[in-house]
């Protein structure tokens, strides 16, 4: 008898250490394991290497999922930039998680804290305010996720990487095409919300091209005022002060985007000095691009932005996975020297308008000449604007690309 148990005491961790393995695969039979899933879902995670080389296991199985924090839907561009970004990342096999606070600094941080508290694997954010969202960052990084700033850079942060154009570039291309057009005289700058730090690049980008001017006595700027919040309603208020401040004897303009430029030329329009006065934004809008072929807005400048959507998407999924986005370039943000992938832009106007905007698809034809009457106003169809518009085109969008891999520049605020 005595024998009988303590053979049984030998037998009890046996049978429990059999049950267990049995167990264990019943559940990874549950889970599907092996090639059964679909391609992308669910990254497999490599054994990190020796030396780094492999790739960081997934933070939990399953679809990688993005969180895109975002400043505001209630402009034009951004609905754009939210459905390609979606769409790419999802081609990809990942789960897009967005909000957006519309303006509201408090309101964005809470967002991205909800996102953060949901398990998200890495947070995309497009900042309202460039020093308030650096609590954003720090509150990820607590977490274990990784940031990527969108288009507008997070200041005294420490953040993982930046994807944007090249901001300052934008500035320098409204500059030129105002300076060719007016080469001397009273210019007005209308700059964009000054908590975002894309505004402050742009307007170093036209300061880079005009101040020679201006330091030799060729141009003036008689009013230089940002617009709170990018809205197009202080962007008017702002151009009427600068109509009356200078009795209404104004050479040039460049607004900060085309959403203010659109304040500018409704104020330019109650003096009967639309159309009169040559006028830069940026962004590419519909209503600029009609504004354009109507004579109302010298310029805009084009920001490819499926391919931004896209890039971003790819590189906010490789450091999710934990992959080396290999930035090129680096971009001070008064804390570190950002790992930055900037992409290039390209000045329209109407000369071009057809050959860029129109034959990418961003608006179509009918759209941007929807307020151009019939009878020989139409430039021509892109097929019939010569045998040069599809090599432009291809030039474009060669342009477009980021700056080759071996580029090291740095950009310094």
């Amino acid at each position: 008898m005595q024998s009988w148990k303590r053979a049984k005491r030998v037998m009890n961790p046996l049978l429990m250490l059999a049950l267990g393995l049995m167990l264990a695969g019943l559940a990874a039979g549950c889970d599907g394991g092996g090639s059964g899933g679909q391609p992308g879902n669910a990254p497999e995670a490599s054994a990190t290497q020796g030396g780094g080389g492999g790739l960081a296991s997934p933070r939990h199985s399953g679809p990688i999922k993005i969180g895109f924090a975002m400043d505001t839907l209630l402009e034009e561009r951004w609905l754009r930039d939210r459905d390609l970004f979606k769409a790419a990342a999802e081609a990809l096999g990942a789960e897009v998680v967005i909000a957006a606070a519309n303006g509201d600094d408090a309101k964005q941080i809470s967002q991205a804290e909800t996102m953060i508290g949901e398990g998200v694997d890495i947070l995309v954010i497009v900042p309202h305010n460039a020093a308030a969202t650096a609590a954003i960052v720090k509150r990820a990084h607590s977490s274990g996720i990784k940031v990527l700033a969108y288009d507008r850079l997070v200041n005294n942060a420490d953040i993982d990487l930046y994807v944007s154009f090249d901001n300052e570039k934008v500035g320098e291309l409204q500059a030129q095409a105002i300076l060719k057009q007016v080469p001397r005289g009273k210019y007005v700058y209308i700059g964009g919300a000054d908590t975002d730090n894309n505004a402050h690049m742009f307007k170093q980008g036209v300061f880079n091209v005009i101040q020679p001017k201006i330091d030799g006595g060729d141009i003036r700027v008689v009013y230089d005022q940002w617009s709170k919040d990018w809205l197009p309603a202080n962007a008017l208020a702002n151009m009427r002060a600068a109509l009356d401040a200078n009795a209404g004897r104004i050479d040039a303009v460049i607004a900060a985007n085309d959403a203010t430029a659109g304040g500018v030329v409704q104020a330019l329009a109650e003096r009967g000095l639309a159309g009169r006065i040559p006028i830069a934004g940026q962004d590419a809008d519909l209503a600029a691009a009609q504004r354009i072929v109507e004579g109302t807005q010298t310029m805009t400048v084009y920001k490819p932005i499926k391919l931004l959507a896209e890039k971003a998407a790819e590189l906010a999924f490789k450091l999710a996975r934990g992959e080396d986005p290999r930035a090129d370039r680096k971009v001070n943000n008064g804390k570190i020297e950002v790992p930055s992938v900037l992409l290039s832009p390209i000045a329209v106007d109407k000369s071009n308008i057809d050959e860029t905007i129109i034959a990418e698809g961003f608006h179509t034809r009918e759209e941007v000449y929807k307020n151009v009457k019939q009878g020989g106003t139409l430039s021509p169809k892109p097929q019939e604007a010569g045998p040069n518009a599809s090599l432009f085109f291809e030039q474009a969008r060669r342009r477009a690309i980021y700056a080759a891999p071996r580029c090291t520049k740095n950009v310094h605020l």
